[in-house]
C-alpha cells in the first residue's frame, strides 16, 4: 500500500486549530467579564489597573493569534513543537482566568482581587516573555534576528518588571507599568506586525 505523505502546510491548520479553541477560551473568559462588568456595574467596585491589564491581555490574545501564522513557513512538525504551543497556549488563557475569577465573594473590590493574585497573574506573565523567545526562535533565525536589538533588550526588561509587579503593590509602579505595557504593545505591533509577508 502506498504511504501518503502530508504536506506541512497541511499540519498547520490542525494546529492552529486547536491553538485557537484554547485562545478563544482566553477571549471568552475576557469577553464574559467585562458583560458581567456591564449586566452589575455596582456588584463589585471597579480597578482602572485591573480594567487596563484586561485590555492588555485582550490584545496580546488577538496579536498572538496573528503573529502564530508565522509557524505556516515550519517546514517540520513534532509532537514536541505542537506541545510547546499548546502550553503556550494555556499560559495565555490562565492570565485570563486570573484577571476574572469564577467568584469575586472572598474580595471586596477588583482592586483588592488583582493584588492578592499579582504573584500569580505577573509570574506567568513573566513566563509568556520567555515562552516568546522560544516560539520565535522556532520560526528561523531570520525571524527572529527580524526583531533586532530591541527584542533582546524588551525581553529581559518585561521579565523584570513582572518580577518588581509580584513584590510591590505600589498604585503609581502599577499604573505605570500597565500603561507602558499597553503603549510598548500597540507600537510594537504596528511597526512589527502590521503585515503578514
Amino acid at each position: 500500500m502506498e504511504q501518503q505523505l502530508v504536506s506541512t502546510h497541511d499540519i498547520f491548520p490542525h494546529v492552529r486549530i486547536v491553538m485557537g479553541m484554547v485562545i478563544g477560551l482566553g477571549v471568552t473568559r475576557l469577553l464574559s467579564g467585562l458583560a458581567r462588568i456591564v449586566q452589575h456595574p455596582g456588584q463589585y467596585r471597579l480597578y482602572p489597573v485591573h480594567l487596563a491589564w484586561v485590555g492588555s491581555m485582550l490584545l496580546f490574545l488577538v496579536h498572538f493569534w496573528w503573529w502564530e501564522f508565522g509557524l505556516y513557513t515550519l517546514e517540520t512538525w513534532t509532537f514536541g513543537k505542537y506541545l510547546f504551543l499548546i502550553f503556550y497556549a494555556v499560559t495565555l488563557f490562565m492570565l485570563c482566568a486570573l484577571l476574572f475569577p469564577d467568584s469575586m465573594l472572598d474580595y471586596t473590590s477588583y482592586e483588592d482581587f488583582f493584588y492578592s493574585r499579582r504573584a500569580w497573574f505577573f509570574g506567568l506573565l513573566a513566563l509568556t516573555y520567555l515562552l516568546d523567545i522560544v516560539d520565535t526562535l522556532l520560526k528561523g533565525p531570520e525571524h527572529f534576528a527580524h526583531f533586532g536589538i530591541e527584542y533582546l533588550i524588551r525581553t529581559p526588561v518585561f521579565v523584570a518588571l513582572c518580577i518588581v509587579a509580584i513584590l510591590v503593590r505600589d498604585r503609581r509602579f502599577h499604573i505605570a507599568f500597565v500603561a507602558g505595557t499597553l503603549i510598548y504593545q500597540i507600537s510594537f505591533i504596528l511597526r512589527l506586525f502590521d503585515t503578514i509577508a
